[in-house]
């Protein structure tokens, strides 16, 4: 690739847009032309406007770029864009993602989008085909760029995990999920309410995973995505713990594989992102960890420079067919290097 593509951060200021910053840092496809955020921190220097809370220094160049109002016209005056990456929230990124959309490629981590028919959500190991509903959007739309989204961050380290189970023919799954603290940003939970304590509700998310990840795993036909035809149940609790969120899946299965069998779909699998050997993919997207107390968020969440889903505690259940462990960094995986990931996807396919 001769030329970087220069990007546009919406909502940097934010802890997934400082993960976005941190992850494009000499990325060798991608170059930070523009930083945006509300109006609050527009026109300030981005370390004047930024509390920064990554484990890595503020980038020095990044510290002294002036921070664009989170509009068309400001980010335009900014600096050249080719393609948007937004972490904005939820309840801003709806009408400010199209309006970038009509003229560039948007991807997005927010929920606003994602499941409007003509959106993609994408995880490139799983249905980079999915990346076809573009044409139709811009066709329906009148836009000369696109929305493309990125699943809640518990959903995709689940969905990951199910894609190799689907050969089994997947009928049920059950998922009770222990969030890390920065799935709610920063700075997220208040700690008077989670020290010494698990909070057993986290607002919207069982509703995300349980639809989600039936339309990642669809079919995409006829120009439309036929959702998957499994059923998915899910608790979500937030928990004392920074980075990393750890799931216990239990699957109902038609058939019934043996265990090593298993663990063999989990390690052998590989996306179009291994294929195509894109700048962010894991060498191995699924590790399975044979101890009998692992995965950890400590010591695991890293793995595949944060962007593998780890699986461990892999046994039969007397009740589904089979359960285990999955972890996944939330911010990483879950967040910027999944949008990072996609976008990757969508540049090699001539999209972006």
């Amino acid at each position: 690739m001769s030329m970087k593509r220069k990007v546009a951060i919406l909502g940097a200021t934010g802890a997934v847009g400082q993960r976005y910053i941190q992850l494009l840092q000499e990325h060798p496809w991608f170059e930070i032309s523009v930083l945006a955020a509300s109006e609050r921190s527009a026109g300030k220097k981005f370390k004047d406007a930024c509390n920064w809370v990554m484990e890595t220094d503020l980038p020095r160049e990044i510290a002294e770029m002036q921070v664009a109002n989170v509009d068309v016209a400001s980010v335009e005056k900014a600096g050249d864009v080719d393609l948007v990456f937004s972490s904005l929230p939820g309840d801003l990124a709806g009408p400010v993602e199209a309006e970038f959309a009509a003229i560039y490629p948007v991807f997005s981590k927010a929920s606003a989008h994602r499941m409007e028919k003509d959106v993609p959500l994408i995880i490139p190991e799983i249905n980079p085909d999915h990346v076809e509903l573009i044409k139709i959007q811009q066709r329906l739309r009148g836009w000369k760029g696109f929305i493309s989204t990125d699943p809640n961050c518990s959903t995709i380290q689940m969905a990951i995990t199910l894609k190799p189970l689907m050969q089994f023919d997947l009928r049920q799954v059950m998922v009770s999920t222990m969030q890390a603290l920065s799935g709610a940003g920063y700075p997220g939970v208040p700690s008077l309410d989670i020290i010494d304590n698990v909070v057993p509700f986290i607002s919207g998310e069982e509703d995300k995973m349980e639809t989600e990840a039936l339309k990642i795993l669809g079919t995409y036909e006829g120009g439309a995505i036929r959702y998957a035809d499994f059923k998915v149940s899910a608790s979500c609790n937030r928990v004392n713990v920074k980075d990393g969120h750890l799931e216990s899946i239990f699957v109902k299965l038609d058939q019934e594989p043996p265990l090593e069998q298993i663990e063999a779909a989990f390690e052998d699998f590989r996306g179009a992102p291994q294929l195509l050997k894109l700048p962010s993919a894991p060498a191995q997207p699924i590790i399975v960890r044979r101890e009998k107390n692992r995965p950890q968020p400590r010591y695991d969440r890293d793995l595949g420079n944060g962007m593998s889903v780890v699986v461990g505690r892999i046994r039969t259940d007397s009740i589904m067919t089979f359960k285990y462990m999955c972890l996944g960094h939330n911010t990483v995986r879950g967040a910027a290097g999944g949008g990072i990931l996609s976008a990757e996807l969508y540049v090699v396919n001539g999209l972006a």
